[in-house]
């Protein structure tokens, strides 16, 4: 018989937790598998999110940097190959190239709030405004965007199921990204359900945004 040559390392555990959940979730929106050596790789233009997930998936991973496709600008990632972590990620519905392929993710019903927040912090975003035609009447919208509209339909279909608020959906004129909006009260229950404890892994910079905003109306989370 041949030799053998050296078994795959559980480098991450694949049991379900907040913290996977939440890591997923920034895996969807900005990261990427890479089929030659199993590599998985995520981008960001924040330092802490990069800290957070490599704290989400228990390893420390060393960041670096690659050219953004703007001159003399540069973008921080981290990347690590692992056979058995990127077959449980295709296994759960992540593939190469997924930007504009991917759909539902199986992540289960107990965690998928945790996976919102990363999905959050990937491609999500709030914006808030005072509405002239009301008086005192001030919005604000919680968004997530994605050039896929299988995922999008499925995180609102998901969300709806969980929380029964509906959103909408809409695609700007000669844009191939889709954005799932929730207004007002719709989006206070969401975000009340992604930041469910103070202690939760997130962004702070879009936590602190959420909070000024929310203290404007006189909402609370537990942030």
């Amino acid at each position: 018989m041949g030799k053998r040559g050296p078994m795959p390392k559980h480098l991450i555990s694949e049991k379900w937790t907040p913290n996977l959940a939440y890591a997923i979730g920034l895996l969807a929106t900005d990261g990427c598998l890479s089929p030659p050596g199993h590599l998985i790789n995520l981008t960001s233009k924040d330092r802490e999110q990069l800290e957070n997930f490599s704290r989400c998936i228990g390893i420390s991973l060393k960041i670096g940097s690659k050219s953004s496709g703007f001159p003399g600008k540069r973008i921080l990632r981290v990347q690590f190959k692992n056979v058995l972590f990127y077959s449980f990620l295709t296994s759960i519905g992540l593939t190469p190239a997924k930007s504009k392929t991917i759909g539902e993710l199986k992540v289960p019903k107990k965690y998928f709030f945790d996976f919102l927040r990363g999905v959050f912090d990937g491609d999500g975003s709030t914006y808030s405004y005072w509405d002239k035609r009301w008086k005192a009447s001030f919005m604000f919208y919680v968004c997530f965007a994605s050039a896929s509209p299988k995922f999008i339909y499925w995180l609102q279909d998901t969300i709806q199921k969980q929380l029964h608020v509906a959103g909408h959906i809409s695609s700007a004129e000669g844009h191939s990204t889709s954005q799932l909006k929730y207004a007002k009260q719709e989006g206070f229950k969401v975000l009340r359900k992604m930041y469910y404890s103070p202690k939760v892994v997130c962004l702070s910079r879009k936590r602190l945004k959420i909070m000024k905003m929310l203290d404007i109306v006189g909402e609370r989370l537990e942030l």
